[in-house]
C-alpha cells in the first residue's frame, strides 16, 4: 500500500531524478562512472521529485577532492527549516584510485568531467553517472545528427520491409 502512495504523490524511489540530455551531443564520451553524492535531507526530498536540473552542471577538483558544481536542486517547499544553497558544490564520492585517474585525464587529457544523471539505485541512495569527455565542434554535432537520422530511417526501412 505504501509503494501505491509513492507512486500517487510523484515521487522517485528508484529511477532517473535529473538528466543532462545535452550532455551526449555536446561531448563524445569515453568513459562513465557512478559516483556517491553528499547530499541534506531536504536536498534529497527535492531530488525526490524529480525538480532538479544538470544542464549546466560540471565536476572538478577541489582541495583533492571532486566536487559537483553549478547543479541546480530547488529548495524543497515542503515546511523544513534549513534552508540550502540550491546551486552549491556538491561532494562527490569516489575511491582515490579513481578520483587520481579522472584529475590526470583532466590535466594531461584536456578531457572534461560531465554529469549526464542523477539517479536513485536499488537502496535508494543518490548517485551521479559521471562521463569523461572530449568536447565536440560544429561539424561532428551535424556528423551525429545525420548519424542519428540515418540510424532511425534504416531501422524505419527494415520494419516496413520486414
Amino acid at each position: 500500500m505504501v509503494a501505491k502512495d509513492k507512486k500517487k504523490s510523484g515521487l522517485i524511489s528508484h529511477g532517473i531524478a535529473a538528466q543532462n540530455r545535452k550532455a551526449r551531443f555536446d561531448y563524445t564520451i569515453k568513459e562513465t562512472v557512478e559516483a556517491g553524492l553528499v547530499l541534506k535531507g531536504p536536498e534529497v526530498k527535492s531530488l525526490r521529485h524529480g525538480r532538479a536540473t544538470l544542464t549546466e552542471a560540471w565536476a572538478g577538483e577541489r582541495d583533492g577532492e571532486l566536487f559537483l558544481f553549478n547543479c541546480y536542486i530547488p529548495e524543497y517547499q515542503g515546511g523544513v527549516l534549513s534552508r540550502f544553497e540550491p546551486r552549491a558544490p556538491r561532494k562527490l564520492l569516489l575511491k582515490h584510485k579513481q578520483i587520481d585517474h579522472f584529475l590526470g585525464a583532466i590535466a594531461r587529457l584536456r578531457q572534461t568531467l560531465v554529469p549526464l544523471d542523477i539517479h536513485f539505485n536499488e537502496q535508494g541512495r543518490a548517485k551521479v553517472t559521471l562521463a569523461l569527455a572530449e568536447g565536440r565542434n560544429k561539424s561532428d554535432k551535424r556528423h551525429a545528427v545525420a548519424d542519428r537520422d540515418w540510424q532511425r530511417d534504416k531501422s524505419r526501412l527494415m520494419r516496413e520491409k520486414g
